[in-house]
């Protein structure tokens, strides 16, 4: 099943689950009704009780106790059971609903005012597509590779109506996101069981880098793993202290050097406790001046040959941590980053703040780089495991109909 039939599966069982959730209101509201109803008979026959006997009740219609009895059995059968998920794929639905809130109403009124306009399949309309696309974050490649193959799909389709064409152009969307993202491997890469895996955070200043490793040391100090920390990033100001308390939070101790000492040395010296005392994880923050700085590239590079030269296979993961409210910015990023420091995965912050969202689509289809966590506000909680289904589910839920 493709990741758009995923999308309209979760679309009909969400409107199941509503019209069945209205249809037992109504049923309990007509129940109300019914007992109100007999309690005005029950007065009614009370108030004549002098002229009517119990026998001559039952005898005119009046239900006794063990007639109710039965008739309410009958109603409580013919409720509707609505289906109920489970308290995890709740709390993951509902984090991702509320997260992606901005995201789903600005893709929406973009979408919106592009159909309000749209009146045939023209040249102007692929223009007005392009220019929308664009202007949500997806990237000037996809927005032109997702209008040239719509050219044909939206004639195959004879797509005339604004809902039609809508709904053509969403499923085009997903499903070249899903093409891009074939073989990806979006988990966690971890050592063997036994020896330390090490995560290197890379990003510019700003991104929510250090705020990210502290979230993440939260999730796998309470998932039951030993974890260390590295303040690596010695330059900027505070940033030692601010994963210093990240650490006090969730009781994950910190190696940290001097102030601007030199960043290769706080490695080196984490690595060897991370090693030596069989820490599970070592989380390496790093410094994030220019991303197109020389000396910072190089300082990454000298970063990983010590960390190799202890742990051969290490780093297991380079994360690059990216700001989703810098849209296209986080693009350029995510370019020159790969280029010099072998990332692995996407650390996408603040999606919670941009009401474009599709900055995701741009990654995969320019970097073909997996978003390994997504972040959607300042507690631990809201950075969440990147689950795609959940992604296109709420950005477009309010858009394709059922």
């Amino acid at each position: 099943m493709g990741l758009f039939d995923i999308f309209r599966k979760k679309k009909n069982e969400t409107v199941e689950q509503e019209a069945a959730s209205e249809s037992t209101e109504i049923l309990s509201e007509s129940e109300s009704n019914s007992d109100a109803s007999e309690d005005e008979q029950s007065t009614a026959v009370s108030e004549n009780t002098s002229a009517v006997t119990q026998p001559m009740m039952e005898q005119v219609g009046l239900v006794n106790e063990d007639e109710a009895k039965i008739w309410q059995e009958a109603l409580d059968k013919q409720k509707i059971s609505t289906p109920q998920l489970t308290e995890t794929e709740t709390t993951e639905q509902q984090i991702y609903d509320a997260g992606l809130k901005k995201s789903r109403t600005g893709f929406a009124d973009r979408f919106n005012r592009f159909l309000a306009n749209f009146r045939s399949v023209d040249e102007n309309f692929f223009e007005d597509l392009e220019e929308t696309l664009v202007g949500a974050d997806v990237g000037f490649d996809m927005a032109i590779k997702i209008s040239d193959e719509l050219r044909e799909e939206v004639k195959l389709k004879n797509a005339k109506r604004k809902e039609d064409v809508r709904d053509v152009i969403i499923k085009k969307m997903v499903d070249l996101y899903e093409a891009d993202g074939i073989n990806e491997d979006a988990t966690m890469n971890f050592a063997p069981k036994g020896q330390t895996t090490v995560i290197l955070f890379v990003g510019v200043n700003g991104v929510g880098k250090t705020t990210t490793i502290g979230k993440l040391a939260s999730k796998y100090q309470k998932a039951g793993k030993s974890v260390l920390l590295a303040a690596a990033d010695t330059f900027r100001a505070g940033a030692t202290k601010q994963l210093q308390e990240w650490g006090e939070r969730a009781h994950v101790p910190v190696v940290a050097g001097k102030e601007k000492a030199d960043p290769a040395s706080v490695v080196f010296a984490a690595v060897e406790k991370a090693r030596d005392e069989n820490y599970d994880v070592l989380f390496v923050d790093t410094a994030g001046r220019l991303q197109n700085n020389v000396n910072l590239m190089q300082e990454l590079e000298k970063m990983k040959r010590i960390i190799q030269r202890e742990i051969p296979e290490a780093p297991h993961e380079v994360l690059l941590v990216l700001d989703a409210t810098t849209g296209q910015n986080a693009l350029q990023q995510a370019k020159l980053f790969k280029n010099s420091s072998d990332v692995s995965g996407i650390v996408l912050t603040k999606m919670d703040g941009t009401a474009k969202g599709g900055i995701v689509f741009a990654i995969r289809n320019e970097m073909h780089l997996p978003v390994k966590w997504i972040g959607f506000g300042e507690k631990a909680s809201d950075l969440r495991e990147f689950k795609p289904e959940e992604f296109v589910y709420g950005l477009f839920k309010e858009l394709v109909e059922s």
